[in-house]
């Protein structure tokens, strides 16, 4: 009922208190239907509603900049700022992005998909609007595990030496994605245990409620509670920094948060306000389990079930413990992601030896580095798209020294709906021109512990990317399974006499099928498994491409740099290229948006029907031969 008035920020303000709660509740069931309906980030964002409600209900966006670290908690801003029609959309192809997105809207200040960016970004604004002669103010809205991370820290660090009014909403639930870790949620802890301060608020709040209504008596009541809590509470490392520590706050008393932000609003320097919210607040389920449903996965809308594979997150899982059985020097770290990296497997058969760091992804690296020189055989299993955060340590820290380092790299690829901001299509790029590194990625989950004791063998660094879902199901003998691969061999999984289809990783089903419908055509196309983007089976390529004359390289990652363009790389430089044609297959020039991954994998051109129209576009010879019974049953598999 209330929901529905809500066009802008601006209609917020004619709704009394009783009245915004009842939005929230209405909020709530919202985010809970169409979460369900279309998968998403649940609990983050029930937590935050009140919060949010509050902000735009004072704040002018966007007047005001809001600036939400990580923006996957950002489902209820979208509500509030003319989205509400189009919430049914989200993350769905062509629709809202799961994230902030400026080009979506005026009320988008910043876009973000990984955390830590929102108090450099709203320090940025800030500075920009001092030197514009602007007003309005500028608000950053990060978590407590956010604000771990080496970047936050630093730009607080700098934040009060720059002078620019700043406002820090730190939201405290004691969670990222996972239980926050470290010395800063431990001090930060210390507001909600705080027995001294708990009981004192307790009899200032029952005095508070049979006083007089004076607004005298009100104000010194208010003064008192705030005198008590800076007797205990963890105001320190926050001044020390530069900033007027606020807190900490009931994050659902939407009525308190109001009065707050409408006072700090008149300081001219910069303000941390702490606010303790629950996340998954307001719906059972999410309250009990926030990690479990942190991320929720889209409905079946009642189709049964299908046949259960396992993921290529939980093959790695099983593999990493079944060599750790074998070997005590293999330890795992993760940057706040144990869950989703199949780090929480680990860490519950050898909890000594699992390490997660928080946000910190940098810090994991060189940690990493540093356990390396100490004979240890670290593995660090983190998304592809956050290693991207850690480039300089696996630089300087890794490589340089060519330390044993092994980097899990989970959601190598299209992740689907999470988008732009969380595809894994770039790590070749930026590992493959790095000296000592090996670069695999398997085709399947027996490939995938493979290479897991491949790396693990190996006297450097190296990486093994692998795709977000289900693997294929594969099943072979368990002494097979951790059986050490031949460093840089390629597989010749079927010959062929015209074209090679050589795919890096999982593509290498889509090539095969690609391959049956070429044969369909008369066309008979070998298929290779590459498994190495460093180093390449120069003797397995440049044999087919002197022999065929024809070769398409097939990648789930951006052409600039990737497989196809070391393949190319590697012709050249044998006197090959001219007299082959090459032609890649993989994802061009762009940031791709958000959808299913099969949605995503028929947009770039990575499904069986697509590579084959790129090999009759690509060699229009073979298009135009004539089809037989026999040039179609050559393609067969050996």
């Amino acid at each position: 009922m209330y929901l529905e008035r809500i066009d802008s920020p601006a209609d917020l303000r004619g709704l009394s208190t009783d009245e915004l709660r009842m939005l929230a509740q209405e909020i709530r069931d919202v985010l809970v239907q169409t979460v369900f309906e279309n998968g998403g980030h649940l609990a983050s964002n029930l937590g935050i509603v009140e919060l949010t409600i509050a902000l735009h209900a004072v704040f002018e966006s966007p007047r005001d900049s809001l600036v939400w670290d990580v923006g996957h908690q950002a489902y209820v801003h979208k509500l509030l700022t003319g989205r509400r029609a189009r919430f049914g959309t989200i993350r769905k192809l062509g629709g809202l992005s799961g994230f902030c997105a400026r080009e979506e809207s005026e009320h988008d200040a910043f876009g973000a998909g990984h955390a830590a960016t929102s108090v450099s970004a709203a320090l940025g604004i800030a500075a920009a609007r001092q030197l514009q002669g602007l007003d309005g103010h500028s608000v950053a809205i990060i978590g407590d595990g956010s604000m771990t991370s080496g970047i936050a820290l630093e730009a607080m660090n700098n934040a009060a030496h720059h002078g620019s009014r700043l406002i820090v909403v730190l939201n405290d639930n004691e969670m990222s994605i996972a239980p926050s870790v470290g010395a800063i949620t431990r001090y930060l802890g210390r507001a909600r245990m705080d027995s001294r301060y708990h009981r004192a608020r307790a009899g200032v709040e029952h005095a508070l409620g049979k006083a007089p209504r004076s607004d005298i008596l009100q104000y010194g009541f208010r003064r008192l509670r705030q005198a008590l809590h800076a007797l205990v509470m963890p105001t320190v490392i926050w001044e020390e920094l530069g900033f007027t520590y606020v807190g900490p706050l009931d994050g659902h008393d939407i009525a308190a948060l109001m009065d707050v932000f409408q006072r700090v609003k008149a300081l001219d320097k910069p303000v941390l306000v702490h606010v303790q919210t629950t996340k998954g607040k307001g719906y059972a389920p999410a309250e009990k389990d926030a990690v479990g449903l942190h991320g929720v996965s889209p409905r079946s809308n009642g189709k049964p079930p299908e046949k259960r594979v396992p993921t290529y997150t939980e093959a790695f899982a099983d593999a990493l413990v079944a060599l750790a059985r074998r070997d005590s020097r293999i330890v795992a770290i993760t940057a706040a992601m144990p869950g989703g990296t199949g780090v929480s497997r680990f860490a519950a058969e050898f909890p000594q030896r699992a390490f997660d760091v928080g946000i910190a992804e940098a810090h994991a690296v060189t940690f990493a580095g540093g356990l390396a020189t100490q004979g240890m055989r670290p593995v660090v299993a983190i998304y592809s798209t956050f290693l991207q955060r850690a480039y300089d340590s696996i630089v300087h820290d890794i490589c340089i020294q060519n330390l044993p380092v092994v980097f899990a790299l989970d959601r190598g690829g299209l992740v689907g709906d999470d988008g732009r901001t969380h595809h894994g299509v770039f790590d070749i790029a930026y590992l493959r021109s790095l000296p000592h590194i090996t670069v695999m990625a398997p085709s399947d989950e027996v490939e995938l512990a493979r290479m897991l004791a491949t790396a693990l063998a190996l006297p450097g660094p190296s990486a093994i990317r692998y795709p977000r879902g289900a693997a294929t199901g594969r099943e072979v003998a368990p002494d097979e399974l951790l059986r050490p691969l031949p460093i840089g061999k390629a597989r010749l999984v079927r010959d062929g006499t015209d074209v090679a289809l050589v795919a890096l990783g999982h593509p290498l089903a889509a090539a095969l099928k690609a391959a049956d419908r070429l044969a369909e055509r008369g066309i008979s196309a070998a298929v290779v498994d590459a498994r190495f983007a460093k180093p390449l089976d120069s003797d397995l390529l440049c044999g087919l491409a002197s022999r065929l004359r024809r070769l398409v390289t097939i990648e789930e990652h951006v052409l600039a740099g990737g497989f196809g363009s070391a393949v190319a790389e590697l012709l050249a430089d044998r006197g090959l290229g001219g007299s082959v044609e090459l032609t890649r297959i993989g994802i061009g020039d762009t940031f791709v948006e958000h959808g299913t991954q099969a949605e995503l994998r028929e947009i770039v051109g990575l499904t069986p029907d697509a590579i084959v129209s790129h090999v009759l576009a690509s060699f229009p010879g073979l298009a135009l031969r004539p089809t037989s019974p026999e040039s179609a049953s050559a393609g067969g598999r050996p």
